[in-house]
């Protein structure tokens, strides 16, 4: 049983919802990557987003796109980011972590490669957001050889027959971005999140997470009912920027992630 599937059903039968939360790779500094994941765990986290640096985010908000440029210049790559999963895995065995990011990093090394040496570092599922559900089937295939799960995005969107399509095809769980807009934004409509991502888990054989705007405790709580769980992202690295060393990052990410895990749980309870 994979690592994320295993995480739902114990989140399932505890009656839980997944907290996940997203930060970039590479910053605020390239030895502060793995301390913040392990920092992320200890305040909560079911499953770690780390997001591959690319030149061109195209579906990310400023607050992602800034972490991204920064953590390039730094020089944190594709190899960098499997490197830090590896290390992170020395410790912890258990955490499903999901790579997210873009299709041309991993068309450079080629699909079967990456998922191999993915597989190897400790990778459980990989996101790409520019990678049309029409298009997959091949680096489905090759994921899935390597025992890596394909994630696909949703959005508000997203045509009926192509909904129905991302329900069905499916691993790990579902992402739904819950405004059409790019990640950071504001303008949250929690009853019609809530209605959508209802909808879309009736027809989902994975766990649907609810993303994009969830920026605080409040927030998560908010829209925790109608998913399985909630993505936060561009908050928490807004609140590690500029961070001094990889002390300073782990604590000020821990800080931000425990509210949420406590409103969470409450709502769920």
């Amino acid at each position: 049983m994979s690592r994320i599937k295993q995480k739902f059903e114990q989140l399932a039968k505890s009656g839980r919802k997944a907290l996940v939360p997203f930060i970039t790779a590479g910053d605020p500094g390239l030895e502060a990557t793995v301390p913040v994941m392990r920092a992320l765990v200890a305040a909560g986290a079911d499953v770690l987003e780390l997001g591959v640096p690319f030149s061109d985010p195209m579906a990310d908000g400023p607050s992602i796109q800034r972490s991204s440029e920064r953590a390039i210049a730094r020089g944190a790559g594709l190899r960098y980011v499997l490197r830090c999963v590896a290390q992170f895995r020395e410790a912890d065995d258990e955490t499903p972590v999901v790579l997210m990011g873009y299709l041309n990093p991993i068309e450079i090394l080629g699909a079967a490669a990456f998922a191999r040496d993915a597989a190897a570092a400790g990778v459980d599922g990989v996101l790409l957001v520019d990678l049309p559900p029409e298009e997959a089937g091949p680096t489905r295939e090759a994921f899935n050889a390597a025992g890596i799960e394909l994630i696909s995005l949703a959005a508000p969107t997203t045509a009926p027959a192509r909904l129905r399509r991302l329900a069905s095809e499916s691993q790990g769980y579902l992402y739904y971005v819950s405004f059409a807009g790019v990640t950071g934004g504001s303008q949250l409509d929690v009853d019609d999140v809530r209605r959508r991502a209802g909808e879309l888990r009736a027809m989902a054989s994975v766990p649907v997470l609810v993303g994009f705007g969830i920026r605080d405790a409040a927030s998560a709580a908010a829209l925790a009912p109608a998913a399985d769980g909630v993505v936060v992202g561009s908050a928490l690295v807004e609140v590690m920027a500029g961070a001094e060393g990889p002390g300073q990052a782990a604590e000020r990410a821990g800080a931000f992630l425990a509210p949420l895990r406590a409103a969470l749980d409450t709502a769920a309870g």
